[in-house]
């Protein structure tokens, strides 16, 4: 969507950023619902536990150089 747009690269890796985070949110409601024998204290604390890190430290620079790459330097 970043190229679509016409967005700089380091717009394009924000872009990336906010749309993997959207796991936050989602995940929790599908396991809710997918699985509703799963204890909720277990699910609503991992995703942000273990994707939050992931993300700040392998996900910002991987984004960051899928949007170099597609984009162009910054």
């Amino acid at each position: 969507m970043a190229w679509v747009f016409g967005l700089f690269p380091d717009d394009g890796a924000l872009l990336m950023v906010l749309a993997a985070s959207a796991s936050y949110i989602a995940v929790p409601a599908v396991v809710r619902h997918a699985i509703p024998e799963a204890n909720p204290s277990l699910f609503i604390g991992m995703s942000p536990g273990l994707t939050f890190p992931f993300n700040i430290m392998l996900g910002i620079p991987i984004h960051k150089g899928v949007a170099a790459a597609l984009l162009g330097p910054g």
